[in-house]
């Protein structure tokens, strides 16, 4: 029997943190990689090209069964070349474009009657100022496309703040989004898998706190959440997987506004494996990766219960310690229950570089939040005597 080759478009972590799961399934994974030294590459076999470029985009999917993505910035327009010549897609570009394009995204889900914030498409300063009075400031203004980890976003308090605005209005995009920046109790994330066949299956809703745009802790499933808010984030969650017809994972990020009627405004879109649900790594019967593949090869979905009361997720940083497996061995000693990934990058400060799991199967949320804390700064700085 032959066994499919998955292609994966981009070289980073989450490419990274599929090959293990290829392999269990007996799956062949193969990478487009931006450079050779990404992380991607020395977890499975690769081949460095342009993204951006269609013919090497056509020369990669040649050889492999179906073409998955590590992120949403392949262009559409290619993606569409690439499926009228008959290549599978998972997604495919009428799907993923909800994820690249954030006032395509917005516009469906107004057409589907979802809750989310007010928002307005604008092309110049002027309409900038109107919408942002329409609206109410503080308004957050957002390139529609190319964004990410609090990148191509502005907060923008007043309107004399808008009307010093000139330069983001250089051409690089037809128009910008502007939306009210919402008053949250808290932020979450709802995850569902959509198989080729159709079939769906949701994880639990979490809980996400963000540090300078970007997820730093995940606490699954999300605490003190109404049964109700989660039922209905999934819900929600299934109507867009259907309306959009994903293929993979999907992350729809949430507002937690437990004062409106649904409880939740939805954020912004993410179709492939996401930060949001590396704790199912260790915390689910089925983690996001496995489920991804699963589905874009139309393989029956796998269950989603959480394996324990609660799991933290916790993302490390790049800081001063260059030897980040020299620091493993204090970490693993005070904190022997903590599941270490790293994403085998060189270290920056503020890079994204890993991240600590910990479940707390005596249901303990504090405890193995102070430990997946500990464990991720001991891990940055190198040492257990470090100072935040």
């Amino acid at each position: 029997m032959t066994f499919p080759t998955v292609g994966v478009v981009g070289g980073g972590q989450l490419a990274r943190m599929m090959a293990p799961v290829a392999i269990n399934l007996g799956v062949k994974l193969h990478v487009l990689a931006e450079a050779e030294d990404v992380s991607a590459t020395t977890a499975a076999t690769y081949t460095v090209g342009n993204y951006k470029d269609y013919d090497t985009l056509a020369a990669f999917a040649s050889g492999v069964d179906v073409v998955t993505f590590d992120h949403e910035h392949v262009p559409t327009e290619h993606l569409q070349r690439l499926q009228e010549a008959g290549v599978a897609l998972a997604p495919g570009p009428a799907a993923l474009v909800y994820a690249q394009d954030k006032l395509v995204m917005r516009t469906k889900m107004a057409q589907l009657g979802l809750p989310q914030p007010a928002w307005r498409s604008v092309t110049s300063v002027e309409e900038l100022v109107s919408a942002g009075e329409e609206i109410g400031f503080p308004v957050v203004l957002k390139t529609p496309r190319g964004g990410y980890d609090g990148k191509g976003v502005w907060v923008l308090d007043t309107a004399d703040e808008a009307r010093k605005t000139h330069d983001w209005f250089n051409g690089e995009h037809p128009a910008l989004l502007v939306e009210a920046k919402v008053d949250f109790r808290s932020e979450l994330s709802a995850q569902i898998a959509r198989s080729t066949t159709g079939e769906t299956i949701t994880y639990p809703v979490v809980e996400t706190i963000q540090t300078d745009g970007v997820a730093d802790i995940v606490k699954a499933p999300a605490p003190q959440l109404a049964a109700s808010t989660d039922q209905a984030a999934r819900t929600a969650a299934a109507t867009i997987a259907e309306a959009v017809g994903v293929t993979g994972m999907l992350a729809v990020e949430l507002f937690h506004t437990p004062d409106t009627d649904a409880g939740f405004m939805i954020n912004e879109l993410a179709m492939r494996p996401h930060n949001t649900g590396h704790w199912t790594q260790d915390g689910s019967l089925t983690s996001q990766f496995e489920q991804h593949l699963r589905a874009v090869l139309g393989l029956p979905l796998g269950a989603t219960d959480p394996v324990a009361p609660y799991t933290v997720m916790k993302n490390y940083l790049g800081a001063e310690n260059q030897d980040l497996y020299g620091a493993f061995p204090l970490a693993m000693q005070k904190y022997p229950a903590a599941k270490i990934h790293a994403y085998g990058k060189s270290v920056r400060p503020g890079r994204k570089i890993g991240h600590v799991n910990v479940l707390a199967i005596d249901g303990d949320l504090d405890a193995a939040l102070s430990a997946a804390i500990d464990a991720a700064e001991i891990i940055r700085h190198g040492r257990t005597d470090y100072t935040r």
